[in-house]
């Protein structure tokens, strides 16, 4: 009887079958992959680089104009003087209605995702008219929503409160930071909305279907289970909502910002002047352009800075957040 030794069931490894095998690989190359994969590569490197060029810019054409009397002093009308203009009011407005915005917006548009994913059928009637209203919210141009912003909240909900409220004069019907934050709140709800709810959906079901089963109802359910869980991504819609609302002008030219002003708003009721419409002033109203460029680089120096900083606030809060989720795990 012949036997058969455990060596012989395995494979030849001689040298030969090695060089074939390297050559089988070879002649398996996926040009077409290798070909994408580099096009998406230098796609992502052209992204960068035009977005270094644009920093190193602004920075070297603006640093050189930036003082503390620029950033903590208030400006006199002629604000196109290098030597005596300031841009404290601008900082302070664009802070403060982005502050407003994120306040109003959060709530609402976290409920909205809350309803989408946790209560709406997905074959509703409704359900279909909201996802509708928000794709159409995410594609109006920012110049339409400030339109709107004039005719609803200032001259329908804002004068409407004066006849209310029997003030002898326009406080509420007029333009005003409130307004302004909440127009911008409107313009950048899809964000929020689109955010929360792609977290939700990220949540695993098998959560829900225990808390349930310990017998707590749906609302504590989506309480203290689901948005614990969700708070990251509801931290980024709001980082992508300070993001754009910093930057935009168009929807609050006519809700809220002013000229100017020769002090800093204080009460919900006051204009604001703003960064990215003093922006728009320098570059369009200047009797000197040349004189005027080092302030107006200056100024979106500020800007940028300024965005950054609400940013890395936001993203200290998500990321503290994120480490008390991972500690209670």
């Amino acid at each position: 009887m012949n036997t058969i030794t455990p060596s012989e069931y395995l494979p030849d490894r001689s040298p030969d079958t090695t060089r074939f095998t390297k050559s089988f690989r070879a002649d398996k190359f996926d040009f077409w992959s290798f070909f994408f994969s580099g096009l998406t590569g230098l796609a992502t490197l052209l992204i960068i680089g035009i977005l270094a060029v644009i920093l190193v810019n602004i920075i070297y054409n603006g640093w050189s104009a930036i003082s503390w009397h620029f950033v903590s002093s208030i400006p006199k009308k002629d604000f196109f003087d290098a030597n005596t203009t300031g841009v404290l009011p601008m900082i302070v407005g664009t802070a403060f209605r982005v502050i407003v915005m994120t306040i109003f917006v959060i709530p609402v548009g976290v409920i909205t995702a809350i309803y989408l994913t946790e209560y709406a059928a997905n074959t509703s009637i409704i359900t279909r008219i909201i996802r509708a209203a928000v794709n159409n919210l995410a594609g109006v141009p920012s110049i339409v929503f400030g339109l709107f912003g004039l005719g609803f909240f200032i001259n329908f909900v804002g004068k409407n409160m004066d006849k209310l409220l029997h003030n002898s004069g326009a406080v509420w019907g007029q333009p005003a930071l409130i307004w302004a934050s909440l127009t911008l709140a409107v313009m950048t709800l899809p964000v929020v909305i689109v955010a929360t709810e792609e977290s939700l959906k990220a949540i695993p079901p098998g959560l829900r279907e225990a808390s349930l089963a310990l017998g707590a109802t749906k609302l504590e359910t989506i309480l203290k289970i689901v948005l614990p869980q969700a708070l990251p991504g509801i931290m980024t819609g709001g980082i992508l909502a300070v993001s754009r609302a910093a930057g935009e002008v168009a929807p609050i030219l006519f809700t809220g910002v002013a000229y100017y002003m020769a002090s800093l708003p204080s009460h919900l009721s006051d204009q604001f002047m703003d960064l990215g419409y003093h922006v728009f002033v320098l570059s369009t109203q200047s009797p000197n352009i040349e004189q005027t460029r080092p302030i107006l680089y200056a100024t979106v120096l500020v800007l940028l800075l300024l965005t950054f900083a609400l940013n890395i606030v936001a993203i200290l809060i998500r990321a503290r957040v994120r480490k008390k989720l991972r500690a209670l795990q």
